[in-house]
């Protein structure tokens, strides 16, 4: 018979060891959990391919660079939908929305700037964000103030934007496809040309890599100043070493992913480069709404922890009447959230809209669900009060995974949203029990 009290031993030595380094490093659990998820998806899908399709097509540069490009949109919108759940609402118009918002753009540089500037202005592009970032304010800060002056629940409110903006979307244009679309605008969807390269992407790397040591040194030296608890020095070694190797698999891996051979030979024609024998290998590097989606989650994270619009919005969520009492503005905070949240859908719309570089009044369609399950799977609670932007965006990460894979394998359609409906159900269950064991 083995002995069991020395195995028990074991076991407790072995938790204990786990659990200190868990708080000596302060890593988020919940982040690990839904790491660990991503890459049982990942390695699930490369095999299943490699096995019932003769080969592997996940686990590819190509592959998990569209990943990334196809995740942005998304991204983008579920760092503003974690604000609208941390504060006990939700937004189902999040799809429709977008596919309004993209018509608005198409119709405004496609059939209205032309006239008054002339095709392929440099302004036309810069002039149609702006005028679908201010559509879908507006149309957020009207969603809020419904919510928040009329009493109307945000359910309500948001389900008949989600049947109104989807007919306005057909209004705008009768049904209209609008292509093509600007070229400047189109870079904003990536592709070939709308990436920074090879050169570009190390830089951003090594930017990154020195903003992460920049970031721990800065939060060391806080600590100290108001005499918090610190991080062993090891602990903060190794995180610095765990996130610059992951910015540079990052860079390694985008930039593996080379352009398309008859694009490398119209570009080697323009620009009077010879094409050797082997052929030229030119890097896509980061995409464009990449780094839009990345520069999105850095100025949401820092406006959720480091501002007093932040504070509040946890402190609305924790306690909604508690936060009146103590002088917050709950009902501008509302239009505020929703506006925000309209401008982000209206980010994601030109991200959408330049990557198929037309506008369509389909565009978005069963967004909202997407923005949803992936706010949730990062860890914000339906309850209010709990939410990180950069689990909400991981969140987005393994939501396009599982749509990725399943359009890899040969999943229809059917199938995908049933996946969605469970995935989205059994991260609510989840979340519950979680709340349940914290408590």
């Amino acid at each position: 018979m083995p002995n069991t009290s020395k195995l028990n031993d074991k076991i407790e030595h072995t938790d204990g060891v786990l659990v200190r380094f868990l708080r000596a490093t302060e890593v988020d659990t919940r982040m690990l959990g839904m790491i660990a998820a991503l890459m049982l998806i990942w390695v699930g899908f490369h095999y299943y391919g490699l096995i019932f399709n003769g080969f592997g097509a996940f686990l590819t540069p190509r592959n998990l660079w569209n990943l990334s490009v196809q995740t942005s949109s998304i991204a983008v919108m579920a760092t503003g939908m974690v604000l609208v759940i941390v504060t006990r609402h939700i937004d189902l118009s999040a799809g429709s929305l977008l596919g309004v918002t993209a018509m608005v753009m198409g119709v405004t540089q496609v059939w209205v700037l032309p006239q008054y500037l002339g095709l392929e202005h440099p302004m036309i592009w810069v002039i149609t964000v702006t005028v679908g970032v201010l559509f879908g304010t507006i149309i957020g800060a009207f969603h809020g103030f419904l919510i928040a002056y009329l009493g109307i629940p945000a359910f309500i409110v948001t389900l008949g934007g989600l049947l109104v903006w989807r007919g306005s979307a057909w209004w705008v244009a009768r049904g209209e496809t609008i292509a093509p679309v600007d070229s400047t605008f189109a870079l904003i969807g990536g592709g070939p040309y709308g990436t920074i390269g090879a050169t570009g992407s190390w830089i951003f790397g090594i930017v990154a890599c020195i903003g992460i040591v920049a970031l721990l040194i800065s939060g060391r030296r806080q600590r100290i100043r108001f005499k918090f608890p610190l991080r062993p020095i090891w602990a903060e070694w190794l995180i610095g070493l765990v996130g610059s190797a992951i910015v540079l698999g990052a860079v390694l891996l985008m930039n593996a992913y080379p352009w398309p051979k008859g694009i490398v030979k119209r570009y080697a024609a323009a620009n009077n480069i010879e094409v050797p024998d082997g052929g030229l290998f030119i890097s896509h590097g980061f995409a464009i709404p990449v780094l839009i989606a990345i520069g999105v989650g850095i100025f949401m994270t820092f406006l959720t922890t480091r501002t007093r619009f932040g504070r509040y919005v946890f402190a609305i969520g924790g306690n909604p009447e508690a936060a009146e009492l103590a002088g917050i503005n709950t009902k501008r905070m509302t239009i505020l959230i929703f506006a925000l949240m309209g401008a982000l859908v209206g980010i994601s719309a030109a991200i959408s809209s330049a990557r198929l570089n037309s506008a369509t009044n389909a565009l978005g369609q069963f967004d909202e669900l997407y923005v949803i399950a992936a706010a949730v799977i990062g860890g914000t609670s339906f309850a209010g009060g709990i939410g990180t932007i950069y689990g909400a965006m991981l969140g987005a990460l393994v939501m396009q995974s599982l749509q990725s894979g399943m359009v890899l394998v040969g999943f229809d359609s059917a199938v995908q949203q049933m996946v969605v409906g469970f995935v989205l159900v059994l991260a609510v269950w989840l979340d519950t029990l979680y709340r349940k064991k914290s408590v």
